[in-house]
């Protein structure tokens, strides 16, 4: 009995895309907010190099090390920091 590889890979590739959002190519995602209620945002790519981004990531593998909860890159602080960080990011 054989198994046909292109009917598995496409029920495996339509569960992926049923199950993850697409991410646009040049960013990544991340999970922002407080403990209960954290919502998905796209980040550039290019805020990975600057320092004060580095900082929350460096706090985020502190506090979560590799096991990030949702699934993605949480970053653990607020909402409205988040928004001004990457407010300042974008001038």
């Amino acid at each position: 009995m054989a198994i046909r590889f292109p009917s598995v890979l496409s029920n495996a590739r339509q569960i992926l895309t049923r199950n993850q959002q697409v991410v646009p190519k040049g960013y990544i995602p991340v999970y922002v907010g407080d403990k209960a209620d954290k919502k998905r945002y796209m980040v550039p790519l290019s805020y990975l190099s600057n320092p004060v981004f580095q900082d929350l990531l460096q706090r985020a593998e502190e506090e979560f090390g590799f096991n990030h909860p949702m699934g993605g890159l949480t970053i653990p602080c607020s909402e409205e920091k988040f928004f001004s960080l990457t407010s300042e990011l974008n001038c």
